[in-house]
């Protein structure tokens, strides 16, 4: 660019008022000042872009050609802006969401109701995944917030707990059961966690072993759901979120073993970059949430 940008805005409001001393009303500068600014770049461009009269202005075979690219220049610029303007009001904007099957179901739905009925022209996305794939996915920036379960430790992420959830044992209502388990006769039954390495079954692993008791698995799955179903049916004692789990409790198509020191409490929370502005999307929706849990 051989000449500065606000000379160009200067020539468009001149060319488009077709007067100097309109065009220095508009802009709230001197008479003086916009015809220096045009002299600047008439002077890099090497040619007149107007003809002067005494009191109008018009373009010359150059100044139009300019005035055409530069015209176009201004309409994007504003229309950016508006769109900036729209992103800050909520009035248009995206927010991409992450969370577990089970969290959405669980906790995000309601919440996704609220946002949208109050900001419907935002475009919502929710991308599922494990918690710990969520990490991953909000340092690489596909999602811009992301609810996983806690707890979870990274220098590089802002993590906020937001509900409190607490891990218990469940039966099928056909078993009889004791009044009260140790963690070493919790051990000794056929027990059911969630596959792989969740967040939550590395939680209630460690603390077993915090006792000295290792728990071993005799079925894994992929869904807390099914982890209930499987207790339902008398497959064994599934370990479960007791907040996602009432249903069943409260029809009594499975019971709760109350052990002699239940598992401390924990949290589900959402997290985002720490280091990256979150977009005014997503601070609304984190208000909403927190506005909500207060």
């Amino acid at each position: 660019m051989k000449t500065k940008l606000d000379n160009y805005r200067i020539f468009y409001e001149v060319a488009r008022l077709t007067s100097f001393s309109k065009a220095a009303e508009k802009l709230y500068v001197s008479q003086s000042a916009i015809s220096q600014s045009i002299k600047q770049l008439e002077d890099d461009l090497d040619c007149v872009l107007f003809h002067r009269h005494h009191k109008k202005t018009s373009l010359t075979q150059e100044g139009q050609i300019l005035y055409d690219y530069v015209k176009t220049a201004m309409n994007s610029i504003d229309i950016a802006e508006q769109r900036i303007n729209n992103l800050k009001s909520l009035d248009d904007g995206k927010l991409t969401i992450g969370a577990a099957d089970t969290i959405t179901t669980n906790v995000l739905l309601p919440y996704l109701e609220l946002f949208h009925n109050q900001y419907p022209n935002i475009h919502l996305q929710v991308l599922n995944a494990t918690s710990l794939e969520m990490i991953d996915l909000i340092k690489s920036g596909d999602v811009d917030l992301a609810f996983v379960n806690l707890p979870i430790d990274d220098p590089d992420l802002k993590i906020i707990p937001c509900i409190e959830i607490h891990d218990i044992f469940v039966a099928s209502s056909s078993r009889k059961l004791k009044k009260e388990y140790t963690r070493e006769e919790i051990a000794k039954l056929p027990i059911i966690l969630l596959e792989g390495n969740s967040i939550s079954k590395q939680f209630v692993l460690s603390e077993f072993l915090k006792s000295g008791v290792s728990l071993e698995p005799h079925i894994e799955s992929g869904a807390h759901e099914l982890l209930l179903q499987f207790a339902k049916i008398n497959l064994g004692i599934s370990c479960v979120i007791e907040e996602f789990s009432l249903d069943y409790l409260k029809d009594k198509s499975l019971q709760k073993l109350n052990l002699k020191k239940p598992l401390p409490k924990r949290s589900i929370g959402y997290i985002y970059q720490k280091y990256f502005p979150l977009s005014s999307a997503a601070d609304a929706f984190i208000a909403l949430v927190d506005n909500h849990n207060t």
